[in-house]
């Protein structure tokens, strides 16, 4: 297909994915002529992640370029290429606690991570992220709130296994690379959603007059 189609195919405006295009987000069509090129479903695939990034996840474009560099390193192993974008899909926060609440919550995770078991990495911002919000709830005085790390902790990791058993029934490395990102993405978002909802309607039968 070409440009027009493309655009049309995915809801893009051609400005943006000639955009896209001079930023090295999307690979280059193949050249029909010299000033025509040609595009795939490929191209459609990446568009639509891209549009994830962008639009949904609100990342910045230099980031977006860095996470699919990620996608595109097939010369790692998919938990390093999965990692690297997950790396750069993780937004750095300010330390915002006190340092004795920050001691207690870095006690209290590393506890957790090491009782189920898990496999981390210590420089991995979602750890430092973690501890960082443990340790502002402990600054805030929520303590009763830090008491259900652990009912989280289990209740994430058993639709996490959900999300990676879905995604892995997908055909190629890259395409499962893409949905365990964009899973990522829209999973915040929908797991967000859920829970609003469900203090809301919580809310309405126990203190709705």
């Amino acid at each position: 297909m070409r440009i027009g189609e493309l655009s049309r195919a995915t809801g893009v405006p051609v400005p943006t994915i000639k955009y896209y295009l001079r930023e090295g987000l999307l690979p280059q069509g193949e050249l029909s002529s010299p000033n025509q090129a040609s595009y795939g479903e490929p191209h459609v695939r990446r568009l639509r992640l891209i549009r994830a990034l962008v639009e949904l996840a609100q990342v910045p474009v230099a980031q977006v370029k860095e996470i699919l560099e990620s996608l595109d390193a097939d010369d790692v192993p998919l938990h390093d290429q999965i990692g690297r974008a997950h790396r750069a899909l993780t937004p750095r926060r300010k330390p915002a606690a006190s340092d004795e609440a920050r001691a207690e919550a870095t006690a209290q995770v590393t506890d957790l991570i090491s009782r189920r078991g898990w496999s981390v990495e210590p420089e991995a911002p979602a750890l430092a992220t973690l501890i960082e919000t443990v340790a502002a709830l402990r600054t805030l005085g929520q303590d009763n709130l830090v008491g259900f790390l652990d009912a989280y902790a289990e209740a994430v990791e058993r639709f996490t296994e959900l999300e990676i058993d879905a995604v892995s029934t997908n055909p190629t490395r890259d395409q499962l690379a893409e949905s365990v990102v964009i899973g990522t993405i829209l999973g915040e978002t929908l797991i967000s959603s859920l829970r609003l909802l469900a203090q809301e309607s919580i809310s309405a039968q126990r203190w709705k007059t």
